[in-house]
């Protein structure tokens, strides 16, 4: 079915909440909302791991008409032809398809991609395409390690290509609202900054067997540098994320996000030091490694800062499954997905009032990766790496923190940083999981 521009609005306000446009408007409305542009003004971009987030960035950037999709690359040869005809419902062309990064990175007439793989991959992906001459949109977590994120970093700088991060939630309007009152230094002085993610649907997987690969999938290539081992469809498509291996659990999926807005807002980088507890308490028989129960406690300079998760619970603090507060000596400010309010505090030895009026919740009102990717086509367009919203820098202070919280789990210990050294003071065990080992031939990238 075809769709004119009138029908693309009608069927936005009906696949939304609160303003908030879900990415299961048809493709078809996606292409209606496209308009002719000159092949000179058009960014060609390489899909780079086409399944999950990957294609919801893709799929988020196709809605300006100044982008174009003409490659896609997936260990997964069935998800390459899935995307392939979703890319020609969209844009009338139907992409090339590859197996190998590498050789989707040859294709001269690309100018950007975006890295959608594991987190294991991320960072092989991004300095080869940087040393490609490409842009790139990188999801989140940036690396699957903190030396990872530091190769990462010098990659950019040397080669001065735009790199945005998927840490989407920094062009969200309600992240920006609440952090210029945060700024404002109505809360009073901020002594601790709480970050959650209680997720109750997702975060267990049934133990499953030890299997030959599907039909199509290149298993060899999806481990790259990760550890040889049997395939395991939960080790696979998304539930990789609750293995070492490939990622760092809750602790590296939403709390990049989390604390990113939350460093961010305390305008903090390095902790003096953390501590975790946690563990597997409740699904303690399956396979996974990650916890899914943790706390995280960081300290800076002057506050806290402290993580919590669940998998398969909702309702985390504040009546809220996720998000930020920043708890002030006049007041909170809690800010998540889905908007922003302040609950003020007595003045218990003045007024015996309160030090201000509650500012009941904000509603958000746009689709923020819309935004997000929107503003990295821009900064493209314009050479202009300053103007983004989380570029490669600003990306990596929540990668590596988040990397720090679960090192401290790891240990069992309280972790100090050296940031002059880049590692963990008189804490040899903390600071040998700074770098990961690379298998199967592949090599950590060196600059």
């Amino acid at each position: 079915m075809k769709y004119s521009r009138r029908d693309f609005l009608r069927l936005a306000s009906q696949y939304s909440v609160g303003g908030v446009v879900f990415s299961s408007l048809p493709l078809s409305a996606i292409s209606a909302m496209r308009r002719p542009v000159s092949p000179n003004e058009k960014i060609n971009f390489g899909l780079i791991g086409a399944n999950g987030m990957g294609w919801a960035n893709m799929r988020s950037i196709l809605k300006s008409s100044e982008a174009n999709c003409i490659a896609i690359c997936d260990v997964d040869m069935n998800v390459v032809a899935k995307r392939a005809e979703d890319c020609k419902e969209i844009t009338g062309k139907k992409p090339k398809g590859y197996g190998d990064y590498r050789n989707l990175l040859e294709n001269k007439d690309i100018d950007a991609v975006v890295i959608g793989t594991p987190d294991h991959w991320h960072c092989l992906n991004l300095v080869n395409s940087l040393e490609a001459g490409k842009h790139a949109y990188c999801e989140k977590p940036i690396a699957n390690s903190i030396e990872e994120s530091f190769i990462m970093a010098d990659a950019v700088a040397k080669y001065g290509k735009i790199v945005q991060v998927g840490q989407w939630q920094r062009s969200g309007e309600q992240y920006r609202d609440a952090l210029e009152f945060l700024w404002s230094g109505k809360l009073g002085g901020v002594r601790l900054v709480k970050v959650w993610a209680y997720q109750g649907w997702y975060g267990w997987v049934d133990d499953k067997p030890d299997t030959d690969a599907p039909k199509g999938v290149d298993y060899n290539m999806w481990l790259g540098p990760a550890p040889m081992r049997k395939f395991n469809e939960n080790r696979f498509h998304f539930n990789f994320r609750w293995y070492w291996d490939y990622a760092g659990g809750l602790m590296t999926d939403w709390g990049v996000h989390e604390i990113d807005i939350a460093l961010y807002g305390m305008k903090a980088k390095d902790p003096v030091s953390v501590m975790a507890s946690g563990g597997k308490f409740g699904y303690p028989d399956q396979d996974t490694e990650t916890p899914d129960t943790l706390q995280t406690v960081f300290e800076y300079d002057d506050f806290t800062m402290l993580w919590e998760h669940a998998n398969g619970i909702d309702g985390g603090n504040y009546g809220r499954d996720e998000g930020i507060a920043f708890i002030g000596n006049r007041g909170t400010l809690v800010v998540d997905r889905s908007g922003w309010e302040v609950i003020a505090e007595i003045d218990h030895r003045g007024t015996k009032k309160p030090f201000m009026e509650n500012i009941p919740k904000i509603d958000a009102t746009e689709r923020a990766l819309d935004s997000h990717t929107k503003n990295f086509l821009e900064a493209i367009k314009n050479n202009a790496p300053k103007t983004l919203k989380c570029d490669l820098d600003s990306g990596s202070i929540a990668c590596i923190n988040s990397h720090m919280g679960n090192i401290a789990y790891k240990t069992g210990e309280k972790i100090y940083w050296d940031k002059k050294n880049k590692s963990f003071s008189s804490n040899q065990k903390a600071t040998d999981m700074i770098k990961p080992e690379y298998n199967n031939g592949w090599s950590l990238p060196s600059l």
